[in-house]
């Protein structure tokens, strides 16, 4: 008898509760489904900003990627891009090395002669390891702090650990506190912010930097667009720091016990009351008032002028995106747009939403990616015609389909104008191309935020409100492309 993919309406996933979240929907509780739409997120270091991209995000650093042939051979797409060429370093582990752990004791000389390699020292060494030592128990930060005394260069661990990404500290957690841990005590400058959060830059008309020039702050560095060390080295002399992803809290809590620079979140939204209600509370805690009445007025225009364009439009949104698929879909839903599939991995934050959807919009399908029943899913009855979301399109290629994961990070008011503005090219380009064509692209996917209200905020009672004032050398280490 053939199989059906399993999946939950938005009213029973609400209706059961965080307690209660179904056993397909949680991945300890079932084999994992790895299909073409799952590629580019299964695997902490695969698709978009990995484990390995995001290690390098230090100005002039390497990376020595320590794993058996099979975890580094996709690094080896990587390392042909200009951006990364000469940056990526491998020591291949053998058998004998994943049953005796011999291969620890090559990775201090390794280092070394990565660094006698190059023409210019790196700015620090980033050691990129895989489940094979997370299974030997090994313990890297030792490792790198003998590799370090050895070389007298920074040397960093960062964990392409599949097998930790439903702990506490993930891999893409960890290895935002790798990349920042450089960092050295420096005098606060009270008109300097860091954003926390993204390995690429917020979209160029983001209205946060506008929003923040006018409130005073004269340097908003993001860790992407350092041009150099030092540059990267004058994020300590933040006031403070906006964290716009969660999975940069905890290297937000390292600044503030490192540096004493306190933090300030926030979630990225699609729903504009709620980005409006995030503005207002930031202007509260560094005691500034922001105009941001003409952005929401933008925003909103444009996606009545799609709706108003295109009524009938109904949509599968994916998690392979640059948002949180659950808020994506309320905020949707709340503009009168119909959504009638989500693919998503449902953890208790998800709630937040998952009980709003259940009110608005209660047979809305939710399917997980990951749960094997998905080889039977047939596409549905041919209600959905525009997607979200690489992982949505793998699903209906039918259909037009906006990926939404660029590099470049949207965010407030300017993430929803570009979102819609997509989605009218993406129905543009349907009527040019004709229905029936095969619309699947190429993409990654960055994990969201998943908290709808707000900001939360940490702040020290002392600081008061912001004033407003590839060649290779040596045994077994291999250089550029190579493997």
């Amino acid at each position: 008898m053939k199989g059906e993919a399993y999946y939950c309406t938005a009213g029973e996933l609400a209706g059961r509760g965080k307690e209660d979240i179904p056993a397909p929907f949680q991945l300890n509780a079932h084999l994992i489904y790895s299909s073409p739409a799952t590629l580019a997120f299964n695997s902490p270091g695969a698709e978009g900003f990995g484990v390995k991209r995001a290690g390098l995000a230090v100005p002039g650093s390497v990376m020595l990627l320590v794993a058996p042939g099979c975890c580094g051979r996709n690094t080896s797409m990587l390392s042909a891009m200009r951006t990364y060429q000469n940056r990526f370093f491998y020591l291949l582990m053998d058998e004998t090395d994943i049953v005796t752990g011999r291969h620890l004791k090559k990775i201090p000389q390794a280092v070394e002669e990565v660094c006698r390699s190059l023409e210019e020292k790196p700015s620090v060494v980033m050691i990129c390891i895989t489940c094979a030592d997370a299974l030997l128990g090994t313990d890297m930060e030792r490792v790198c702090r003998r590799a370090q005394e050895q070389t007298g260069i920074p040397v960093r661990p960062c964990y392409m650990y599949a097998l930790t990404r439903e702990g506490r500290r993930p891999p893409m957690v960890h290895v935002r506190q790798s990349v920042y841990s450089l960092l050295e005590p420096r005098k606060r400058n009270g008109k300097a912010v860091n954003l926390l959060g993204f390995f690429s830059p917020l979209d160029d008309d983001c209205e946060l930097y506008r929003l923040l020039a006018d409130a005073g702050v004269r340097k908003i560095r993001e860790i992407s667009r350092c041009e150099d060390y030092e540059e990267y080295l004058s994020m300590a002399e933040a006031n403070f720091n906006l964290v716009l992803n969660p999975e940069a809290r905890l290297a937000a809590e390292d600044f503030y016990e490192k540096l004493q620079i306190p933090y300030i979140e926030m979630a990225r939204l699609y729903q504009t009351d709620k980005i409006a209600s995030q503005y207002q509370a930031l202007g509260a805690a560094i005691g500034v008032s922001f105009d941001w009445e003409e952005d929401r007025r933008t925003a909103e225009e444009a996606a009545q002028a799609f709706r108003k364009a295109h009524p009938d439009a109904a949509f599968a949104i994916g998690e392979c995106v640059n948002a949180n698929p659950f808020e994506l879909a309320l905020a949707l839903v709340r503009l009168g747009f119909p959504v009638k599939e989500i693919y998503g991995t449902v953890v208790p934050e998800s709630f937040v939403y998952l009980n709003r959807l259940a009110q608005l919009s209660p047979d809305t399908r939710v399917y997980s990616n990951t749960e094997p029943a998905m080889l039977f899913y047939d596409g549905g009855e041919g209600e959905i015609n525009i997607t979200v979301g690489k992982d949505a399109a793998y699903y209906h290629p039918e259909c037009p389909n906006v990926m939404w994961n660029d590099d470049c990070q949207p965010f407030g008011f300017a993430g929803v104008r570009r979102l819609f503005r997509e989605l009218e090219q993406a129905w543009e380009q349907r009527k040019e191309k004709g229905a029936g064509q095969d619309w699947k692209q190429s993409g990654s996917q960055i994990p969201e935020p998943n908290h709808e209200q707000g900001i939360s905020e940490r702040l020290p009672e002392q600081s008061g409100k912001y004033n407003g004032n590839g060649r290779q050398e040596g045994d077994g280490v291999k250089g550029g492309s190579e493997l």
